[in-house]
């Protein structure tokens, strides 16, 4: 960074008036989104990488950011995709055998505007109080009177309507082969999906087929996949009528399905359950959740403003039989899980892939491999080892 006497001054500036001071961090220019808090204490790299935050203005809580820098392996996307950042302590030196360039240097490099300098307890705390709202960051010459940059943070789109999925998401298939033996192959529809999670399938034994989000069924179909994957993302999920429309195809075919976070509200709405905002979502790697099955609780990995309606422990009728919320958080109650019991396919509202960590939710792709063995097993089809493809049920097959 640069020596207090020259940097250059910004300002956060909420829809409702509130305006934070500091100095830029990273670009110079304005931005604008939704400004939301993660309280991870680590994985700042991921974060910012990760499309569920595409739109969004993000408040690390964690006072020192940049300890560690930036490096090239980290990166959960091809790119950096919060529209800006703000941190307190920005490291004025990076320290890790790791890093290539200074976090400031790379969120110039990919022009995201950022502000340092805040008081970001105070930040969250209105946060929570008032809940995720517009927001802009100026600096340089966007930096102008409050009421203007008030003006210019109410002209731009909020977060209720917002179709973001098909913005993050790739433009052509690829594959990412399994590691080793090629047990399963499974076709994950990307909504924001993040690099790590294809990794976690590979370990498994799974080839993965990742389709673009506006991808048709046949299309999906047309992977002979053993099992379907829907993938985090950013938006609101009343937006999602094609991914909904697609994952009831894959439902009536009684393929193995497996979806998170995003793909968690998905499923849900493809088994009736509607969608609400959440005042001011969860976003860390420290959050709670309790597997109502089991009584066990796992510390996840979350970045969600939406939720799905439901109640802890409930079962629900759906058009494919039986359902269950299967998880909640007990900080709020909020839906974390549902779960199909007459159709193979489950879903939870946290990100099992853990980059950047904890590891406690990682058995949820064990459970959908299971799931893909049982199918497997019933229909006496081999393992995809060696065989061409099968898995969806063709003509004439049990459906």
């Amino acid at each position: 960074m640069s020596d207090t006497g020259t940097r250059t001054a910004a300002a956060l500036v909420l829809e409702d008036g509130r305006v934070f001071r500091g100095e830029a961090f990273g670009a110079v220019g304005a931005t604008f989104g939704e400004v939301v808090f993660c309280t991870a204490m680590t994985g700042y790299q991921e974060t910012l990488t990760d499309p569920s935050y595409h739109r969004q203005i993000v408040v690390a809580t964690a006072p020192q950011i940049g300890n560690t820098g930036w490096n090239d392996e980290d990166d959960e996307s091809g790119r950096i995709w919060v529209s800006g950042y703000v941190v307190r302590d920005p490291a004025r030196v990076p320290s890790n055998w790791r890093a290539t360039r200074s976090l400031d240097d790379e969120l110039v490099a990919q022009d995201v505007v950022g502000i340092s300098g805040v008081d970001t307890r105070s930040l969250t705390r209105h946060l929570r109080e008032r809940g995720a709202m517009r927001a802009g960051v100026f600096s340089g010459d966007a930096l102008v009177t409050p009421e203007a940059m008030v003006a210019r943070v109410l002209e731009s789109p909020g977060m209720v309507g917002a179709e973001l999925a098909s913005e993050v998401s790739t433009k052509q298939t690829y594959v990412v082969p399994a590691d080793g033996e090629r047990r399963f192959r499974v076709a994950a529809l990307d909504l924001g999906i993040k690099s790590n999670t294809p990794r976690m399938m590979a370990a498994r034994g799974i080839e993965t087929h990742v389709l673009p989000a506006t991808s048709s069924l046949d299309e999906l179909l047309a992977v002979e996949a053993d099992g379907v994957f829907l993938s985090n993302g950013p938006g609101d999920p009343a937006t999602t009528d094609h991914a909904v429309a697609l994952t009831k195809g894959v439902l009536e075919r009684r393929v193995p399905l497996f979806g998170i976070c995003f793909g968690n509200q998905i499923l849900g709405r493809a088994l009736g359950l509607g969608t609400y905002k959440l005042r001011y979502g969860h976003r860390g790697i420290n959050i709670p959740v309790i597997d109502i099955a089991t009584g066990a609780v796992a510390i996840t990995a979350q970045n969600h403003g939406f939720a799905l309606e439901g109640e802890p422990g409930k079962d629900f009728d759906t058009p494919f039989g039986k359902a269950t919320v299967s998880h909640y958080c007990p900080n709020d109650d909020c839906v974390e899980g549902v779960r199909a019991l007459e159709v193979p396919a489950f879903s939870v509202q946290y990100h099992p892939e853990a980059a950047a960590g904890p590891h406690d939710a990682a058995n949820l792709f064990d459970q959908f491999v299971s799931l893909m063995e049982v199918r497997l097993r019933d229909n006496a089809l081999p393992s995809r080892a060696g065989r061409p493809g099968a898995g969806v049920p063709q003509d004439g097959e049990a459906k």
